[in-house]
């Protein structure tokens, strides 16, 4: 059976869109938190809600809370275009599964929808299950903010744990520590902006928050074991054989 999927989004054009991605879900459409909580104040089957920021009336923020207060199982996916770090903390904090940016994330809806809805119905303890959500989260804030300056402490805050604590459960779940993660979200994404979008190495390192090209060169090294330079280098050489 076809689990059942919310999208709240005032944009009918959009919230189209969304259900073209999304085939296989059986689509509910609001347009505003308004009638998105109605619907689910009735007797309904959502599996999960996709539920854009920035809605008519209520926000979506605000609806996530309105949500949790009376369904604190039900799978929530934040979406905006209007992205930062503070409303990812802040809908993380409000206990939202996932944050997706629109437009540059919209193809990955499919593939965080179904991890959520999973997520929420796999089995076992709820410490244990509360803490992977939690740890999945942080992961999910370090790949979104992978552009923004941000700290152990931003993503403690996220999740409503202490940063000690969360540094030790994050390495004993992933098997490397917080700064490791977020150095090799960093590497992996200027990899991209290396060979993909054009940028050349200065460039790559203010976009990805590096205080100069030096430390960015180094990090970069110590995982690739070879420069940035060398890195694009070598990835031409290969696409031009035949």
């Amino acid at each position: 059976m076809a689990y059942k999927v919310l999208i709240v989004d005032d944009d009918a054009d959009f919230r189209s869109e969304l259900k073209g991605l999304l085939d296989g879900f059986d689509i509910v459409e609001a347009r505003d938190g308004a009638e998105a909580l109605g619907y689910l104040k009735k007797a309904n089957e959502i599996a999960a809600v996709i539920l854009d920021v920035k809605l008519p009336g209520k926000s979506g923020i605000e609806v996530l809370r309105d949500i949790r207060r009376t369904d604190p199982n039900l799978g929530i996916i934040i979406m905006t275009g209007h992205s930062s770090k503070d409303t990812a903390i802040e809908a993380l904090k409000a206990h939202a599964d996932d944050y997706i940016e629109k437009p540059s994330d919209i193809g990955k809806v499919r593939d965080v929808l179904t991890r959520v809805i999973e997520a929420r119905k796999g089995r076992g303890t709820p410490e244990a299950v509360d803490t992977k959500g939690k740890i999945d989260k942080v992961k999910y804030f370090i790949e979104a903010n992978c552009f923004k300056k941000t700290c152990l402490k931003d993503a403690a805050m996220a999740v409503c744990l202490s940063p000690k604590y969360l540094s030790r459960v994050f390495k004993e779940a992933e098997g490397i520590g917080f700064s490791a993660y977020r150095t090799r979200v960093k590497i992996e994404k200027a990899k991209e902006l290396l060979l993909k979008r054009g940028f050349n190495v200065n460039q790559a390192a203010e976009k990805l928050g590096y205080e100069n090209p030096e430390s960015f060169i180094r990090q970069f090294k110590k995982l690739t074991r070879c420069t940035p330079a060398v890195f694009r280098k070598q990835y031409l050489k290969k696409k031009r054989k035949p």
